[in-house]
């Protein structure tokens, strides 16, 4: 089953051939690239998902980024913050795109007295840090960046105080610019929400082993997961397809609970717990319902 959270470990795990090699307890908790590498080494992908890391981006290029529930447009050169409670995803990234992004862990602050990501508006849920640069501000965060990439390459015993200093500095720059609230509302918000549902809905599945469950069982928990109320939730499923967010998932939960019952040996008992129910009664009365038929009669087809 696909995975709803990445880690920062995975996430670069190229650039370190062995994280657990490297004495310094920040190695795991930091790094940077920069965008062009990203391009040339084709690993510029990724899945809509939560990190369980903090990113900042200065992105030179167009392109569009999908935020919680927003797709935010961008052009020349932006600066983008994100947070590990709100999943984000974007497009395909163009051959002539630059910038640089740091990715870090919140432990990478922890002591640090100066700053407290958590209390940073930047990374505030809800919000859209989002920041169009001009060329003079461009060419003042570009050169922390660089800053940042010379002090990771260094063997210096205080190397990642210095890199936390540059960061600060980043993030209290930034808080004097204006958001760029202009580059919300070119996409239609109900309908990226419902793809945004549909693709999350869908990562569940298969269920592969009688070890896995499936959580992701109403309106509310992925909601919770999207970082959006749940009525907003129903009402942009309910407009886009006429359906409500439960009969979506009950319709996947049936076909899947279909599927386990014709082609695997698992016992009823077992895909009732996989698919997430509390006992293998109310997954009969569930399927009774959603097919008319009972478990054991699909299963003998």
């Amino acid at each position: 089953m696909a995975k709803s959270t990445e880690s920062l470990e995975e996430f670069y795990r190229y650039k370190f051939n062995d994280l657990s090699q490297n004495s310094n307890k920040h190695s795991g908790q930091f790094n940077v690239f920069r965008i062009e590498d990203r391009i040339a080494a084709n690993t510029t992908s990724t899945s809509y998902i939560r990190r369980d890391f903090f990113k900042i981006m200065l992105y030179s290029g167009n392109n569009i980024f999908h935020y919680g529930d927003s797709s935010i447009e961008v052009n020349g050169n932006t600066l983008l913050f994100f947070n590990p409670k709100v999943p984000y995803t974007y497009d395909t990234v163009q051959a002539n795109t630059k910038g640089c992004f740091c990715v870090f862990k919140e432990e990478f602050f922890q002591d640090n007295f100066r700053i407290n990501l958590n209390e940073i508006p930047l990374f505030s849920v809800g919000l859209y840090p989002v920041f169009k640069l001009n060329d003079n501000e461009y060419a003042e965060i570009i050169a922390i960046f660089e800053k940042i990439i010379i002090a990771t390459e260094k063997d210096y015993i205080y190397k990642y105080e210095l890199i936390k200093s540059y960061i600060t500095e980043l993030i209290y720059i930034t808080l004097q610019l204006q958001p760029a609230e202009d580059l919300f509302g070119h996409i239609d918000a109900a309908s990226r929400i419902t793809a945004v549902f549909t693709e999350l809905l869908e990562r569940q599945f298969p269920i592969e082993s009688t070890s896995q469950r499936f959580e992701l069982r109403s309106p509310k928990a992925i909601a919770e997961r999207l970082s959006v109320h749940v009525n907003y939730l129903n009402r942009a499923i309910k407009k886009t397809t006429g359906h409500t967010t439960t009969d979506h998932i009950f319709e996947r939960l049936a076909t899947e609970a279909k599927a386990l019952l014709k082609y695997t040996n698992w016992s009823i008992a077992e895909i009732s717990y996989a698919l997430g129910f509390e006992d293998q009664a109310h997954f009969n009365n569930f399927f009774k319902k959603q097919t008319n038929s009972n478990p054991s009669s699909i299963r003998k087809v």
